[in-house]
């Protein structure tokens, strides 16, 4: 009964994120089906990949817009939590969160990823289309010309063609200039490069001129653009060499799709994968992307909060989760220029010190660690004292292995936790 009621909520929240292909009924019917696989996995007692399964299964019938991402993270980071663990106050509450951010991430990984091989799908779609009736125009010009003109003047992406001999603009559809933010009449006549600006160029002059002399017959990769009123833009831009009979260049055709929503989404889907959603903090698999892409000797400092259990058992989860964001603040303030800190889970973090000079800056900052941690958190009024256990590590990333280095820090740091409980001073 949970997991239909998860795909009712879901459904009734994906209402006005367009999915023409589909009936109200036949979505939540289309849902039902991940439900019980999600509340599983949740629980961690299933496959995290129904995610992805179910973004995929989404995309499939027809949800383009973005609006469908946000509301289906809603679903999956509240409503699924609350089928799950419907008390907040029990002790799978934590794992359960969690596990329910992971399936949201994965979910909106895949859809992101879904949408933009529809996008690039339909922009193949077109191109060949567009070259297949240049190409025809040129054979057959009476006969197709008029097909040309028709997906030339009613595409949804821009179009444009260069003289190969020129390299002078011959014409653009308005869909190319809308991108560009130029007038389409002012187009023709010009250079690719003083239609675009020098400053908007960059990579795409060496590969347009490799494309005028004949090196290459088509490039394409995104650029950032700024239009003459002062807007930026992200544009995905190609262009390929049209031959005549004889395997000479004619001109080139071009085409142009603002892809910049598409960016910033990918952008903020990336950010809220690799950054803990309580903190802000980067998350586990940015910190150990962080370690791995780090080059020379390296320190890392690992801290399990002491008497936060406490807190989350006699003041509920809301205080603990403000604990939490309290110690996150403290720590990325408390942290030396070359510092990254990270939260692991639950109320364990590790903070990781780049190009480390030694022992000295690496107990130095473990120490102004523990130094932020030192002053009472306030709690809804409530004044509360939250101690830490810190263990750290110092190594030459060239010779020691990840899986060693937590090893190390990890036993340093209940070593650490050992000692303070009973009395004896620091153990790092």
């Amino acid at each position: 009964m949970a997991a239909h009621e998860l795909a009712v909520r879901w459904a009734a929240a994906l209402d006005g994120a367009v999915a023409p292909t589909l009936t109200r009924a036949q979505v939540e019917e289309l849902l039902d089906g991940f439900g019980e696989r999600l509340i599983a996995a949740v629980r961690g007692t299933g496959d995290m990949s129904v995610a992805r399964e179910a973004a995929v299964a989404l995309v499939a019938a027809n949800y383009r817009d973005p609006l469908a991402v946000h509301r289906s993270v809603l679903v999956l980071c509240k409503d699924l939590v609350t089928d799950a663990c419907p008390d907040p106050g029990c002790a799978d509450y934590g794992p359960v969160r969690d596990r329910a951010i992971e399936l949201a991430a994965e979910f909106a990984a895949e859809f992101t990823a879904g949408l933009r091989s529809v996008a690039l799908a339909e922009q193949e779609t077109t191109l060949a289309a567009a070259l297949t009736a240049v190409q025809e125009a040129e054979a057959r010009r009476q006969l197709s010309e008029a097909r040309f003109q028709a997906i030339f003047e009613g595409a949804s992406v821009g179009i444009g063609t260069v003289d190969a001999a020129t390299g002078k603009v011959v014409d653009v559809n308005n869909a190319f200039a809308e991108t560009l933010g130029v007038p389409a009449e002012s187009m023709p006549g010009r250079s690719v490069a003083d239609i675009l600006g020098p400053e908007n160029m960059g990579e795409a002059f060496s590969l347009f001129q490799r494309l005028l002399s004949g090196e290459i017959d088509r490039f394409r990769f995104e650029t950032k653009h700024t239009k003459p009123d002062g807007t930026h833009t992200v544009i995905d831009l190609s262009m390929t060499v049209v031959r005549d009979s004889e395997g000479k260049p004619r001109f080139l055709i071009g085409v142009t799709v603002d892809v910049t929503d598409r960016k910033q989404l990918a952008d903020q889907l990336w950010y809220d994968a690799h950054h803990d959603s309580l903190t802000g903090l980067p998350n586990r698999l940015l910190f150990f992307d962080r370690l791995a892409a780090a080059t020379g000797q390296v320190g890392v400092c690992y801290l399990d909060l002491d008497g936060f259990k406490e807190i989350n058992d006699r003041r509920g989860h809301t205080a603990g989760d403000r604990v939490l964001c309290d110690v996150g603040q403290r720590l990325r303030r408390a942290l030396p220029p070359n510092g990254v800190a990270a939260r692991l889970g639950g109320d364990e973090f590790i903070v990781l010190v780049e190009n480390c000079s030694g022992q000295d800056e690496l107990d130095t900052v473990a120490d102004s660690l523990l130094a932020a941690l030192r002053d009472p958190f306030d709690v809804a009024g409530l004044l509360v004292q939250v101690g830490a256990s810190i263990g750290t590590a110092l190594v030459d990333t060239d010779s020691t292995a990840i899986d060693e280095l937590m090893h190390a820090v990890d036993v340093a740091m209940y070593r650490d936790k050992a000692l303070r409980h009973g009395a004896l001073g620091d153990a790092r």
